[in-house]
């Protein structure tokens, strides 16, 4: 069966891959490093669109002034982007760090852990 995926899912997906060509080859600042865009959600009206962005080995000094620079090229992004996506309205974009890329390997690690100590456990009660 298909997924059926709402209006704004479809243009946060479009915008999350013109973002993605647009800060690789027009954001020329050393201080972003290497971006990816994980998510972009939009709000119903099109007025806002959540940019979720990972950085590879980034401090968190480092990760606050890589989403600065992108908040404050935002409204760069948003120009370029309104010549390649035909909206009627471009969204504001807001960029935010994606905390669940670094948090999903610390979870898997302690699920492991929990399920190792576990087995321990239930071992010694045999």
């Amino acid at each position: 069966m298909n997924k059926e995926f709402s209006r704004t899912e479809r243009i946060g997906e479009l915008i999350q891959r013109e973002l993605s060509k647009l800060i690789q080859h027009e954001i020329k600042d050393p201080r972003i490093g290497i971006v990816t865009i994980t998510e972009v959600r939009v709000t119903k009206d099109l007025a806002h669109a959540k940019v979720y962005t990972s950085m590879l080995a980034k401090t968190d000094e480092e990760i606050l002034n890589a989403i600065d620079v992108l908040n404050k090229a935002g409204a760069f992004l948003r120009g370029q982007l309104a010549k390649t996506v035909k909206l009627r309205k471009m969204p504001e974009l807001h960029f935010t760090f994606d905390k669940s890329v670094t948090h999903g390997p610390k979870l898997s690690n302690l699920i492991d852990e929990a399920i190792s100590q576990d087995k321990k456990f239930h071992d010694k009660d045999e």
